[in-house]
């Protein structure tokens, strides 16, 4: 039953026979086959069917909850079992924010000196789609604001508050000065992430306390565009401080701080809360705190 189980949750996500069978690498004949048969063992209907996907029944939100703990419970089971034969191996899949990748970096770099035999995937994605991801089952962990987004029944380990800086060019206005206003950005071409972003909705919020509407020219998912216009034109970007010393590394940029009643969101690791976690996630749990403790 746990392939269907697999399928039920994959065609629940995709809300469309042929992407999920596409996700899961089978046919859609398969799929549907599958989802059949784990109607049939379960005596409900789990989906409404026409010409496409016409949505869960109320049986099938209440299977999904289910489903979704019983494949849990038996990846859990198998990394047990795996711990105690090999000791930590495997693979931890782990979603970060855009602004926190350096952050990811010096977790991943720590977390593997001391456990190499486990392999790690990093995914950028908003912190919305990492609450999601992490329902669904597709990654293991996220790095994520704990303060703006609902992180319901999640173990979190903070590891640091964003503090904001101007990344501008070396011929700008603002080059060189101790700090930079919020009201004095009215009017500037800005190169911001795009609004699905937590960050950019966080910097909009700042933006209207200083009772300044952002002209943001450039949107982009991605940090390196905003900092790499940044380096051509004469557009600014605002990003949190560890991410945008990264990127402004060895480039004629120049670093401001933003001066102000400035928030300072905590971003950190959030897993499934359960207890007991599987042994590796236990140890990436246990290298972000060791993290967040050496950075204080």
């Amino acid at each position: 039953m746990l392939d269907k189980l697999e399928m039920f949750i994959a065609l629940a996500k995709a809300e469309h026979f042929g992407k999920a069978a596409e996700e899961l690498g089978i046919t859609q004949p398969t799929l549907s086959t599958g989802i059949k048969t784990l109607e049939e063992q379960l005596g409900v209907k789990l989906v409404f069917r026409g010409s496409k996907f016409g949505g869960l029944t109320p049986e099938g939100h209440s299977a999904l909850n289910w489903a979704r703990r019983i494949v849990s419970d038996t990846r859990h089971l198998r990394e047990e079992m795996r711990f105690k034969k090999n000791g930590l191996s495997g693979q931890l899949r782990v979603a970060v924010i855009p602004t926190a990748l350096t952050w990811a970096a010096q977790l991943s770099a720590r977390f593997s000196e001391k456990n190499p035999n486990v392999r790690l995937t990093l995914l950028s994605r908003t912190s919305i789609e990492i609450l999601s991801m992490i329902e669904d089952l597709d990654v293991d962990a996220g790095i994520t604001y704990l303060d703006n987004e609902p992180t319901g029944r999640l173990s979190t380990v903070p590891l640091y508050r964003e503090k904001y800086l101007l990344v501008c060019n070396r011929a700008s206005r603002f080059a060189g000065r101790d700090g930079v206003g919020w009201h004095e950005l009215e009017g500037e071409r800005l190169a911001l992430l795009t609004p699905d972003n937590q960050n950019r909705r966080i910097i909009n919020g700042h933006f209207r306390d200083a009772g300044v509407t952002p002209d943001a020219w450039i949107e982009s998912d991605s940090t390196v565009v905003l900092v790499a216009n940044v380096e051509r034109g004469d557009w600014v970007t605002i990003l949190p401080a560890d991410i945008a010393a990264f990127l402004a590394a060895g480039k004629a940029l120049s670093l401001v701080p933003l001066s102000g009643n400035i928030r300072h969101p905590s971003v950190g690791l959030v897993a499934p809360y359960r207890e007991p976690h599987t042994p590796t996630l236990q140890a990436l749990l246990a290298s972000a705190a060791q993290l967040a403790d050496d950075s204080d």
